[in-house]
C-alpha cells in the first residue's frame, strides 16, 4: 500500500486512538502500583488468576502463556521468580515427558486470596465505576470486536 492510498486517521479517530492508549496506560500503572504493594506485579496476578481457575489449580505452560497473554520466554522467567518465592511449583508431565506442568502452591493461593478484593476494588475505581453503564456496555462490544479481528 502506497502512501496515497493509507487511510489515515481523522481527527476524532485520532484523538479517541491516543485516549484509548493513556487509559490502558493508566489502567495498567494504577493496578500495577496496588499490585506492588502485596510484592507482586500485573503479569504475576494474571498468573495467579489463570492457575486458580485451572483444574487443579495447574496447567501446562504452553497453555498458561496463551492463556496468560505471555510470551514462553517471559513466562517461564516469571514462573522461576515466583517458583522461588514457593508461589507456584514445576514438574515434568508425565504423560509425554515433555511438557512442564506450572501449579499454583497453597501459598501462592492464600496470597491471591488476600490480594483479590484489593485488585477488585482497584479495578472498579479505575476502570467498571469510572464508565457510564452505557458505555461500559458499548466499550465490551467494542473490544469483542478488536479480540475478533484476525492476526
Amino acid at each position: 500500500m502506497g502512501e496515497d492510498e493509507t487511510p489515515w486517521l481523522n481527527q476524532t479517530e485520532q484523538g479517541i486512538w491516543r485516549d484509548w492508549l493513556r487509559a490502558t496506560e493508566r489502567i495498567h500503572s494504577h493496578l500495577d502500583a496496588g499490585l506492588r504493594e502485596f510484592g507482586l506485579d500485573l503479569a504475576e496476578y494474571e498468573i495467579f488468576v489463570t492457575l486458580s481457575e485451572s483444574p487443579g489449580r495447574r496447567m501446562r505452560m504452553s497453555e498458561l502463556a496463551g492463556a496468560a497473554r505471555h510470551s514462553r520466554s517471559r513466562l517461564t522467567h516469571t514462573i522461576s521468580r515466583m517458583e522461588k518465592q514457593g508461589l507456584v511449583t514445576r514438574e515434568t508431565c508425565s504423560a509425554d515427558g515433555r511438557g512442564v506442568w506450572a501449579t499454583l502452591t497453597e501459598g501462592g493461593y492464600e496470597l491471591l486470596e488476600q490480594v483479590a478484593p484489593h485488585h477488585v476494588a482497584a479495578v472498579r475505581h479505575i476502570f467498571v465505576d469510572a464508565i457510564d453503564p452505557e458505555d461500559f456496555t458499548a466499550l465490551g462490544r467494542a473490544m469483542a470486536s478488536v479480540v475478533a479481528v484476525a492476526d
